[in-house]
């Protein structure tokens, strides 16, 4: 299954609203009455256009079937299935830079699979200056706490993590300005 997202206008990129999970299945259509494969696909992005726009896109590249020799069976978008409960998600990248072709593997943590391929988008941007269009997320899967391998998600497995807040400012709503001594704002 690939998966992936992008605007298609010629590089015009797509909104900065959370991306959306689209399962498409297609086939292309049969010339005469022989039985076609049937394809399915894994799609995240902004809404139902552009989902489309991607299936006939990679179906183009992987399978030599284009838009006008085929069609779309059923569209629908996939929904969370526990989406209070927080997650870790490995998601393998193939994407274009401006020297050549790169594969990655990045985990991110979030409470939806839509989530952290978000997350992973505007990551690629601030880290690499990779452009939605030249990015194609491979899979996408949950990883369990002890598979973890980044740094920055296992950080959070501890089970004795603080979030000290080291600098409070205090509220006078109802104390005096002027007192003898300074306020501590260490505790």
């Amino acid at each position: 299954a690939v998966v992936s997202t992008q605007s298609g206008h010629y590089g015009r990129g797509f909104k900065c609203a959370e991306l959306k999970e689209f399962q498409i299945v297609g086939k292309p259509l049969s010339k005469t009455n022989e039985k076609t494969p049937i394809y399915k696909m894994r799609i995240f992005a902004p809404d139902e256009v552009v989902a489309k726009s991607r299936f006939w896109y990679f179906l183009r590249q992987l399978k030599k079937v284009r838009k006008v020799n085929g069609e779309i069976l059923r569209l629908t978008e996939v929904s969370e299935k526990s989406p209070t409960k927080i997650k870790n998600f490995g998601i393998w990248v193939r994407y274009d830079s401006r020297s050549g072709s790169h594969n990655m593997y990045r985990e991110y943590r979030d409470v939806m699979t839509t989530g952290a391929v978000t997350q992973c988008y505007r990551d690629m941007a601030a880290r690499h200056r990779a452009r939605a269009h030249s990015i194609q997320i491979m899979k996408v899967a949950e990883v369990k706490a002890s598979d973890c391998r980044r740094s920055t998600v296992q950080q959070m497995h501890n089970s004795k993590i603080k979030f000290p807040l080291p600098h409070r400012i205090l509220k006078y709503n109802k104390k005096s300005i002027f007192v003898a001594e300074r306020p501590s704002t260490m505790q």
